[in-house]
């Protein structure tokens, strides 16, 4: 609640520019289902950053589907058309990710754990371990380099955290989440 309350301005100004932007019309926050503790569904929230049924338009794009898949389930940002101008900016600097912490006042996520995964990706993991804690917003890949370590080395990070978990190991996650967030490493 305390990071909502603090970070409400941010949501304020990318309303504001969302409002004002031509090529960024539509709803302020993106809803994606992803799969959390014990396998419940839910829907992660982000600031919006790409156009309108992004989802829809890559599974429809066979080709452009396919390369997402063989990259780890990403596209790098020259590569995806869904990705509007506020929203690369967005991502670059992880604004994108501050609604999170409504799903961590809801009870979905918890600050740091590993990254919830859409259901297509669950076959990267050992799922019944994945599943026994609560994803977080911040986690041990990210801490690794985000978007720069792809599957299968990504989830076995996500496994020694759940191996490792402690709260000093995470504050030192944490630590480390900030640091990239500020260097931008592995950002997109």
């Amino acid at each position: 609640m305390f990071a909502l309350i603090i970070l409400s301005p941010v949501f304020l100004l990318i309303w504001i520019i969302d409002l004002c932007s031509t090529s960024n019309r539509g709803p302020l926050l993106y809803k994606q289902v992803r799969v959390g503790y014990h396998g419940k569904k839910f829907k992660i929230y982000k600031f919006r950053s790409m156009v309108i049924n992004a989802d829809q338009k890559l599974r429809a794009n066979k080709e452009l589907y396919a390369k997402y898949v063989a990259n780890n389930y990403k596209l790098k940002p020259d590569d995806d058309p869904r990705i509007t101008k506020i929203g690369y900016f967005l991502r670059k600097a992880s604004i994108d990710e501050i609604p999170q912490f409504i799903n961590i006042l809801k009870g979905d996520m918890s600050i740091v754990g590993p990254r919830p995964v859409v259901e297509e990706e669950l076959v990267q993991y050992d799922q019944q371990k994945l599943l026994s804690i609560k994803p977080g917003a911040m986690g041990l890949w990210q801490a690794s380099g985000r978007s720069m370590v792809g599957y299968p080395q990504r989830a076995d990070i996500e496994m020694k955290y759940i191996d490792h978990a402690s709260l000093k190991f995470d504050f030192k996650i944490l630590l480390k989440n900030i640091a990239n967030i500020f260097s931008r490493k592995g950002a997109y």
